[in-house]
C-alpha cells in the first residue's frame, strides 16, 4: 500500500507493509544517494511482517519530485514531523520505532524525542563524511532518548562499526551491531564469508530482534 502524504516541503509518500498481526510499528527513512530499494530497507520490508512488525517506508519529497541531489537536512526534518501524525495513525496505538539508513537515520534520531518514539534504528549511519573523521555527527546519534539499535558495516568509509562504538563509548542504551566488512551500502567483498545473504539476514534477524524486545 502506497500513501501520498502532503507536507509545507512538498508531497512524500509512504510505502506500507503491513503484518497480519502487528506488534509494532517500524518507520524507515532512505539514505541521500538512494530510496527505499535499498538491500536493507527492502529486506526490512520483505521480511520484518512475518514476524509481527509493520514496516512503513518514508520517500522524502525531494525523492518523490524526482530531484537527484537531496533537501537540506532541516528540509527532511520538516517533511519527516509532519508526516509523523500519519503513521501514528497507522500505528493505531501500536508501539512506533522509527529509523532509516544515512540521512535517514540521522533524521530519526533528531527527531526521536519530538516524536515520542519506542526506539531508533540506524542502517549505515553517517557518523562522518568519508575522509573527515573531525566533522562528527556525534551529536545525532546520542540525540534519542529511547534505546538506539545501530547496524553499522566494519568497512562503511563514513565510520565502521569500530569507530563508532568507539566514539559512542559505554552505553546501555545505544546497541552497535557490526555487518563484517560491509561498506556504506551493506555490501560484501566477493570473498566474503558472509556473502550478500547473509548480510540480509543479519540485518533481518538483529533488528526484529531489538525491536520486539521493545515491545
Amino acid at each position: 500500500m502506497q500513501l501520498d502524504i502532503p507536507t509545507s516541503v512538498g508531497p512524500g509518500r509512504l510505502t506500507v507493509a503491513a503484518a497480519e498481526d502487528a506488534r509494532a510499528v517500524l518507520w524507515l527513512g532512505h539514505g541521500a544517494g538512494g530510496g527505499i530499494d535499498a538491500v536493507d530497507l527492502s529486506v526490512l520490508a520483505s521480511r520484518l511482517p512475518a514476524r509481527g512488525i509493520t514496516v512503513v517506508r518514508y520517500e522524502q519529497p525531494w525523492r518523490v519530485a524526482g530531484k537527484r541531489v537531496a533537501a537540506r537536512p532541516a528540509t527532511l526534518d520538516i517533511a519527516w514531523r509532519e508526516t509523523a501524525p500519519a503513521v501514528r495513525d497507522l500505528a493505531d496505538g501500536l508501539p512506533l520505532v522509527t529509523g532509516g539508513r544515512s540521512a535517514g537515520a540521522r533524521v530519526a534520531c533528531r527527531t526521536a524525542d519530538e516524536i515520542g518514539v519506542a526506539g531508533v534504528v540506524c542502517l549505515a549511519f553517517p557518523l562522518h563524511p568519508p575522509g573527515s573523521p573531525d566533522k562528527s555527527r556525534l551529536e545525532e546519534l546520542l540525540a534519542p532518548v529511547a534505546p538506539t539499535l545501530v547496524v553499522q558495516g566494519g568497512g562503511d568509509t563514513f565510520g565502521s562499526a569500530e569507530d563508532v562504538r568507539a566514539a559512542v563509548g559505554p552505553s546501555d542504551r545505544i546497541r552497535i551491531v557490526e555487518v563484517p566488512g560491509a561498506d556504506h551500502g551493506m555490501k560484501v567483498p566477493k570473498a566474503s564469508p558472509l556473502g550478500a545473504a547473509g548480510v540480509r539476514d543479519l540485518v533481518t534477524a538483529t533488528v526484529a530482534e531489538f525491536v520486539l524486545a521493545l515491545v
